[in-house]
């Protein structure tokens, strides 16, 4: 009787192991940064911190996730001061939580069919931002295990897209062919056997028209008071 429950008991956390390590579904939600506007004195490395107009959009982004069903097991953020300002902002509705940097999170501009955009781009730093978002993609884009887990990243405009393609499976260099606004939301699945779905793309349903800015067709906008006719 003793041998048959020692060996009952040895045989427990091989099962329990094995569940743990079961594939399953991953949700990654993907949130550009809200509207900024140049600044030569900032810190050319992070950048200019968000716009009034972008800060508004910044907490219509964080209501919006906060009501989504799923519960967010992680938070990321990109090291660039537009989406960190962005991410401060998210985090007013979701209270406790932290955001985990991520530095290949940042933005950059990878290879891309159209030449005349990356003229005065330097190969070595297209080719550099390519593998940037290899090991992004590799990293985080990829079942999870034991159970379904959802993921938050806020950055910016050509991780989204190129994330995108990928998911997709065409051409990396495809990622300019879409265009995606200011504080949108971009929501990927990807299923317990490593096939993707995308859900949606550059999400602004949570924006009122007049405060869109970011994507193709949208006009310059501000805040500010205009002058009373």
């Amino acid at each position: 009787m003793f041998p048959r429950l020692l060996l009952l008991l040895c045989l427990l956390p091989v099962a329990s192991i094995g569940a743990t390590e079961a594939p399953a579904t991953r949700t990654i939600v993907l949130v550009r940064h809200g509207y900024y506007l140049p600044d030569a004195k900032a810190d050319p490395k992070l950048g200019p911190h968000l716009a009034p107009i972008g800060v508004a959009q910044a907490h219509l982004a964080g209501a919006r996730l906060a009501a989504l069903p799923e519960r967010f097991d992680a938070l990321y953020v990109s090291p660039v001061q537009r989406a960190r300002d962005t991410a401060a902002v998210i985090a007013g509705d979701f209270p406790g939580r932290h955001f985990e940097v991520v530095d290949d999170l940042a933005e950059c501009t990878p290879p891309t069919r159209r030449t005349e955009v990356t003229a005065d781009e330097k190969p070595a730093d297209l080719a550099a931002c390519a593998r940037q978002f290899d090991r992004l993609f590799a990293d985080y884009f990829k079942p999870a295990h034991g159970h379904a887990q959802a993921e938050l990243m806020v950055c910016h405009g050509n991780v989204i897209r190129n994330m995108v393609v990928r998911a997709l499976g065409v051409d990396s260099k495809a990622w300019l062919e879409m265009s995606v606004g200011n504080a949108s939301i971009t929501r990927i699945l990807v299923e317990a056997d490593g096939r993707f779905k995308v859900i949606s793309v550059g999400d602004v349903g949570h924006i009122p028209p007049s405060l869109r800015t970011g994507a193709t067709g949208d006009a310059e906008r501000s805040l500010a008071i205009p002058a009373l006719p």
